[in-house]
């Protein structure tokens, strides 16, 4: 919903940066993912420390696309690479947060944590596979960068178990509003 709202609003104003220094977007990608998985090593440790990470990560991500996009260096394997390292970086945040609520002994946070990562991992993948099919399935309630600012937040307010019922609750009903949405659209293809 944010990419699809927001997605380029920032293409302008930073393009004159994205210029000056025309670095591998790649390698911005890659920067991304290693501090924002690096979050999970340390959220079991500093929640606080660990949402700051996660937010500084989320900065990598949104501007390997700015630096791609405003020096001409989009490609097909850039996009896969981005979307393999999101979910390299997603699993880390979630290993961390399963990590820190294994430390408080809360077997139902763990539980959900498990959910909300299984959830997260599916949003994508209906999406890629219905995109391979045929279908552009961008709807739905949440998608990535919703669901880093929440859990960002989540951590640096020490509301995590909380916005991990919210955020778990938001997550499967994307993975049905996708998967609905994409059969009605291929129905219709066939008819």
């Amino acid at each position: 919903m944010l990419s699809e709202k927001f997605g380029h609003f920032l293409d302008k104003p930073l393009a004159p940066l994205a210029k000056a220094f025309p670095v591998n977007p790649n390698i911005i990608t890659f920067i991304g993912m290693v501090i924002t998985s690096s979050s999970g090593f340390v959220i079991p440790f500093n929640l606080f420390l660990g949402g700051v990470l996660i937010l500084v990560g989320g900065v990598f991500d949104l501007i390997d696309g700015i630096f791609a996009r405003v020096n001409g260096k989009t490609t097909k394997f850039g996009a896969l690479l981005d979307s393999t390292l999101d979910r390299i970086a997603d699993g880390f945040i979630f290993l961390g947060i399963a990590w820190y609520f294994f430390n408080l002994s809360n077997n139902l946070a763990l539980l959900l944590t498990i959910l909300c990562m299984i959830a997260s991992f599916l949003i994508s993948y209906v999406r890629a596979r219905a995109e391979g099919l045929g279908v552009s399935c961008n709807i739905g309630i949440i998608e990535r960068p919703e669901r880093i600012i929440i859990l960002a937040f989540g951590c640096l307010t020490d509301l995590l178990f909380t916005i991990l019922l919210i955020l778990t609750a938001l997550s499967w009903i994307t993975v049905f509003q996708r998967i609905l949405y994409t059969k009605k659209q291929l129905t219709s293809l066939h008819k």
